[in-house]
């Protein structure tokens, strides 16, 4: 089998911690287990299909609405405050730091960069953010939608770049930008941030037996009372793993289900 945590390896340091945490998970599991980059440009989807995911990273959003589901291994818990011990992240509107804007509100008008339209962070938790804000006079919000740009470090630079004006990132992967890329982040600034979301977790595919993926989630969840993973903990700002279900994870689809049947199928 494989692991995966593409999603969250948002730098070489950050890349190199998880391929050590999941080899510890795959030994104090007792499962043969390879650990995979899966770099961009590679899709994600086609990594999520696959018949032989152990521990791989996935969006909640299509694991929600996908009708054979992979089983769920467990979900992180990051260590900064904002989280407040839960399972859980948020989606940050990011613009330029030396930009005008001083609100999302502010960026209405100019150019909204995303992720791809399957990502919850990256499009689904911003379209339900924005619903809020289009009136019957006002229907579009931006005169122009960037992407996909497919991962949340491209969703950065568009904006770095001055090739889209406010970009919606998954909280947790600035997080560990800000850790080990900061001089990347450093020119942002966050003007609003969508309420919390069940963070992605982490995921076996449907055909690994059941006993396999409950030694696979006794090893994760075990890994906040390993001293010797303290180091990577702190690495990957991490405080723990939880179990999660599968019920956690109907919220992303209910607001998808909101925005649509609002009008508002895609941001523009």
């Amino acid at each position: 089998m494989i692991a995966c945590a593409r999603m969250y390896a948002v730098s070489p340091p950050s890349s190199a911690a998880w391929r050590r945490l999941f080899e510890w998970v795959a030994a104090r599991a007792q499962v043969a287990m390879e650990v995979i980059d899966h770099p961009y440009p590679a899709a994600l989807e086609a990594l999520w299909e696959r018949e032989d995911m152990g521990c791989v990273f996935m969006c909640g959003f299509p694991y929600a609405r996908r009708d054979r589901r992979p089983q769920l291994i467990g979900a992180p818990v990051p260590s900064p405050a904002r989280y407040g011990g839960r399972p859980i992240y948020f989606t940050d509107f990011v613009v330029r730091a030396e930009s005008p804007y001083q609100s999302l509100e502010n960026t209405f008008g100019g150019r909204f960069a995303y992720t791809t339209e399957g990502s919850h962070s990256g499009y689904n938790a911003a379209r339900h953010h924005l619903l809020a804000h289009r009136t019957t006079n006002r229907q579009a919000l931006y005169a122009e939608v960037v992407g996909p740009l497919i991962t949340p470090r491209r969703a950065v630079e568009a904006v770095l770049g001055g090739n889209a004006d406010v970009a919606p990132v998954d909280s947790y992967s600035l997080d560990l930008m800000r850790r080990h890329t900061p001089d990347l982040v450093a020119g942002l600034r966050v003007v609003a941030s969508t309420m919390a979301a069940p963070i992605p977790p982490i995921v076996a595919s449907p055909g690994v037996p059941a006993e396999i993926c409950a030694r696979l989630t006794e090893a994760l969840l075990s890994v906040h009372r390993s001293p010797e993973l303290s180091a990577l903990r702190e690495t990957l700002l991490l405080s723990r793993f939880e179990p999660v279900r599968p019920a956690d994870y109907e919220v992303l689809v209910e607001r998808s289900r909101v925005a649509e049947e609002a009008g508002y199928p895609r941001i523009a």
